[in-house]
């Protein structure tokens, strides 16, 4: 068994079939499946479990995968240190980052990352839903959740504070829901998820939890747009904390239900990525950056840093 051998088997189980990983190693899918088939012949057992979709690792297919990750990952490190030396950081750093949150609070952050750092390239995508970091071939995802998944790496970037807030021409019109039970006869503005019921839950001080199922007239995963749209009037907004609290410390937006603390699809921000040894150094880079941005912001308490911070 040989290098080529292995790195042939990482790819096959980090692109989840047989086709992507041809591609990925420009070759075709016959040629691959002809090399999975003679190593597995030089191992005397099956390394994958071929599905209609996917293919997955046998119990000593993980093990050699694992193996050969962490070669993969010490020849990259031992690559980029010589070619990184006396130089300035290069490399590519792919990140999925929620709409809102991207648009609102991390789109700064990122342009000052990419004025320092001009050789890395950043490929970042808005979106709000990432199944497999692998299999989109995601460095980074941003999300709020509730509970991490178990077999990433999750950092904390901090709480995410949801606001019940209207226009003062709808709060004229209409007043304001003066408790959470209020907001299922209201016209609602917020992000949804499709096929399931939107729920609410509402916490204040030590009384039960308060659920309560919404349903919006105004529903869209960007951001500005519901906004937008809570500015001008059309409803009562369900929006995290940084989409409105400019509009709302200006007296643009009215809160609504401000000693109550809401939560839709988590409480909090995490940083998800792979738990690999060795991270290229651009993703290395971007991880600590975003950790020492979110505690600049006074998301995160103060901690020890193993960069300097970046000058914009």
């Amino acid at each position: 068994m040989d290098t080529k051998s292995l790195t042939l088997l990482v790819e096959i189980l980090d692109a989840g079939n047989l086709s992507e990983a041809a591609r990925r190693l420009k070759m075709t899918r016959a040629n691959v499946s002809y090399h999975l088939a003679q190593l597995e012949r030089a191992v005397g057992m099956q390394l994958v479990r071929r599905t209609t979709r996917r293919v997955e690792p046998t119990e000593i297919g993980l093990k050699l995968y694992q193996h050969g990750r962490s070669i993969l990952e010490e020849l990259v490190a031992a690559r980029e240190a010589v070619q990184t030396l006396g130089k300035t950081p290069q490399g590519k750093v792919r990140l999925s980052v929620p709409s809102g949150y991207g648009q609102f609070v991390m789109t700064p952050w990122l342009l000052e990352f990419k004025r320092a750092y001009p050789g890395i390239v950043l490929d970042v995508l808005f979106e709000n839903s990432v199944d497999d970091l692998l299999r989109d071939e995601v460095d980074i995802a941003v999300r709020i959740m509730s509970e991490p998944p178990q077999n990433l790496v999750a950092r904390e970037l901090g709480q995410v504070r949801y606001t019940a807030c209207a226009s003062p021409g709808y709060a004229a019109r209409h007043g304001l829901p003066p408790d959470p039970q209020a907001l299922a006869g209201a016209p609602v503005i917020s992000a949804a998820v499709i096929g399931r019921p939107l729920r609410l839950s509402a916490y204040r001080g030590n009384a039960p939890r308060e659920q309560v199922v919404l349903e919006p007239t105004v529903i869209s995963r960007n951001y500005a747009f519901l906004r937008d749209a809570a500015l001008a009037g059309l409803g009562v907004a369900i929006l995290p904390d940084y989409v409105v609290h400019e509009d709302v410390a200006q007296g643009r937006l009215l809160e609504a239900l401000g000693d109550w603390r809401l939560s839709i699809f988590g409480r909090a921000m995490y940083m998800l990525y792979m738990p690999n040894r060795h991270h290229p150094r651009a993703i290395a880079m971007m991880i600590e950056f975003i950790l020492e941005r979110a505690q600049g912001a006074g998301l995160l308490p103060a901690r020890a840093s193993a960069f300097a911070p970046v000058q914009p």
